[in-house]
């Protein structure tokens, strides 16, 4: 599967409903054996079962938007174990996973995929035009 965004958040952003610059914005790194992702149908953070969250969540800072893309610092995951890490997600925090739109599934980036050692994994985000993805 390339990178994209899940298809009910194309849909929040086009309705209003997902807000880049001012939601709650976080981060975490997946493990495909655990997790296969739907675009079509999957649409929060509840879609993605625990065992196959490795990582996370951090919250995105410095959020900004350049050209219809969506860019932020870049991240740190602390002291990351357990199963192959294949995938990065991204989605709104409402506080309650069942209500937590998910955004966007990176699974094509340098250093995917990374076992973890116990030491911190840094996400670089692309500095090109289309920044963590582009709407």
């Amino acid at each position: 599967m390339a990178n994209n965004l899940f298809d009910y958040a194309r849909q929040r952003f086009l309705e209003a409903q997902i807000n880049w610059m001012t939601d709650t914005v976080k981060v975490i790194l997946v493990d495909t054996g655990a997790y296969t992702p739907n675009l079509a149908a999957h649409q929060y953070l509840s879609d993605i079962s625990g065992s196959a969250r490795i990582a996370g969540p951090v919250t995105l800072t410095s959020k900004a938007t350049t050209g219809g893309a969506a860019d932020a610092a870049d991240i740190t995951f602390t002291s990351v174990s357990g199963a192959s890490i294949e995938a990065i997600v991204i989605y709104v925090d409402t506080g309650t996973e069942s209500t937590s739109p998910l955004i966007a599934y990176i699974d094509t980036a340098t250093g995917l995929p990374i076992t973890p050692n116990g030491g911190d994994i840094i996400v670089t985000w692309d500095n090109g035009t289309n920044k963590i993805f582009k709407v």
